[in-house]
């Protein structure tokens, strides 16, 4: 899985000579890292230290990234690394830090190391016998009595990193930071006395998410991904990630045990392959929710569209009715011979989504492109998606407005370049709660009284809408831009039926956002009623730049 060797053989040797030292308390007989590791610990141990160039004191790999599935002693192995990296350390009042995000977190981390110390009477101060470590677990700090240098364990938030001037970090659990949504900024703060270390490193170590990979979890996998693939060159990073390749996904081939020792490298070791296969074989039986965070967090299977067994059947289908390569506004245009307008939403702690819904004038397949606004006060109301929307945001998928609120007019725009385009059949909108929405199109001549705006009957009144859109999911006659804003508000629908209908609600009350795709739905239901194909205008009436890129 490591496709280098240490760049610098003896800084590696030595740093792995201290490691492979250290015992692992918490084994039968306390063996040392040595004794019972397999060789890719070793690998990774190398990597990290053999890139540290001693003649010029600088690490020449800066950056690391660990994803590994649950129970391969991840945890341990960073106390591990982190220690060698106190012991091997020159620079006086140095401080070696582990940053984890929980206080559980953090004791999971400390114990190994303070253990490993206590273990080896050469090391541990209080054993009297020439160890030069002092373990102080009130302060969850372990100080080198020579160098004054010093490994703290803390759990994050923005007060206990402030200030930081750490040189070595250990960044545990790397998911539960991508929650919350201002882990990007904490990080930064923690990191920042790099910048006069050039001997400095940073380590960041994570199983998947129990959700789809949110804020700095995902911007950092995706990076480290990009890197792996060489689509990115950055010869200062270096990522080792225990996931299935996509074919072995699509075909679920992780669900053969045959293949567990992909994502967990200590099976049979710290991972019993026998509880592996008797867990999974209890979660088939059980819901999905559940299923899918046990291949998560032991298989490294990322959560996708977190599908429920309530789910809108057309979720099932969403992810692959993407169209290659995305779909823009202007391509959408450019391709119908007529088109309708769906919006949704609108509170200042709600998103405000739009969906334009093209017929395509050749194959008379149905495309969609999406978009959404939401107010800066959503981020302070809803923290517990702030972070997701961040990063819908960095896509360009969602707009974040301040007080001015100009999703209004920014909404008008889209259908006034459709009907610009002589290509508008009309807009959908959910009869409540209007306002100034109706003022606003009336001003680009969009009006009920021209038949371009129409209220769409919501609750059970969309159940049409609903099942025809599934249906045409399923055929593979309506495609979509990719965005994947929309994936998560489809992710996020619930089904309810009665006696005679069903409606579309939210999963979870609160933070579950549905806006894009009950837009959808609006322009579903005026797409439905095979409007006449419009005349599109000549290119020049109203070629401009692109609204949005």
């Amino acid at each position: 899985m490591i496709p280098f060797k240490p760049l610098f053989p003896a800084a590696a040797q030595d740093a792995l000579d201290v490691f492979k030292s250290l015992r692992v308390v918490d084994l039968p007989g306390q063996p040392t890292f040595g004794e019972v590791s397999e060789p890719w610990v070793f690998d990774w141990v190398a990597a990290i230290f053999g890139a540290y160039d001693a003649d010029l004191g600088q690490q020449l790999i800066r950056e690391f990234f660990l994803l590994i599935s649950k129970k391969n002693t991840k945890s341990t192995l960073g106390a591990g690394i982190m220690l060698t990296a106190l012991i091997i350390n020159w620079r006086h009042e140095e401080e070696v830090l582990i940053l984890a995000p929980t206080i559980e977190v953090a004791q999971n981390a400390y114990k190994p190391a303070a253990a490993m110390v206590r273990a080896d009477p050469e090391l541990d101060a209080a054993a009297g016998e020439g160890g030069f470590l002092h373990v102080q677990d009130h302060l969850k700090t372990i100080t080198h009595l020579s160098t004054r240098a010093a490994l703290k364990v803390v759990a994050a938030d923005t007060d206990t990193v402030s200030g930081k001037k750490a040189g070595r970090i250990l960044i545990d659990e790397l998911w539960i930071f991508g929650k919350r949504p201002k882990a990007d900024a904490m990080l930064r703060e923690a990191t920042g006395g790099l910048v006069s270390r050039p001997e400095g490193f940073v380590i960041s170590l994570s199983t998947q998410s129990d959700e789809p990979p949110a804020g700095v979890f995902k911007a950092k996998l995706d990076y480290f991904r990009d890197v792996r693939d060489g689509k990115v060159v950055d010869p200062k990073s270096f990522g080792l990630i225990y996931e299935f390749p996509r074919a072995m996904i699509e075909a679920k081939a992780y669900l053969d045990p045959d293949n567990f020792y992909i994502t967990n490298p200590n099976i049979d070791r710290s991972v019993s392959r026998e509880w592996l296969e008797d867990e999974l074989r209890k979660e088939e039986a059980k819901g999905e929710d559940t299923r899918r965070t046990f291949l998560a967090k032991h298989l490294n299977v990322e959560i996708g569209m977190g599908l429920r067994a309530n789910r809108w059947p057309g979720a099932e289908f969403w992810e692959r009715a993407a169209e290659p390569g995305g779909l823009t506004l202007e391509g959408l245009l450019d391709r119908s011979e007529v088109v309708c307008v769906g919006i949704d939403g609108g509170g200042l702690d709600d998103i405000f989504g739009i969906a334009v819904v093209g017929r395509d004038r050749v194959t008379r397949d149905w495309l969609a492109w999406t978009k959404a606004w939401a107010h800066k006060g959503v981020l302070e109301r809803r923290k517990s998606i702030a972070a997701r929307l961040r990063d819908f945001a960095t896509a360009r998928e969602l707009t974040i407005v301040d007080d001015a609120l100009e999703d209004i007019s920014e909404i008008v725009a889209v259908a006034e370049r459709v009907k610009e385009a002589g290509l508008l059949a009309c807009v959908g909108v959910d009869p409540a709660g209007l306002g100034e929405l109706i003022e606003a199109f009336a001003e680009v001549g969009i009006t009920q009284d021209d038949k371009l705006l129409i209220g769409v009957s919501q609750g059970y009144g969309l159940m049409n809408a609903i099942k025809t859109a599934e249906r045409k999911l399923a055929s593979g006659t309506l495609r979509h831009s990719g965005s994947g804003l929309a994936a998560w508000c489809v992710s996020n629908l619930k089904i309810e039926p009665t006696a005679t209908a069903i409606r579309a609600t939210k999963q979870n009350a609160g933070d579950a956002k549905i806006d894009v795709a009950m837009a959808l739905f609006n322009a579903v239901a005026l797409m439905a009623t095979n409007p006449d194909p419009a005349k599109p205008s000549d290119p020049s009436d109203f070629l401009r730049e692109p609204l949005f890129a």
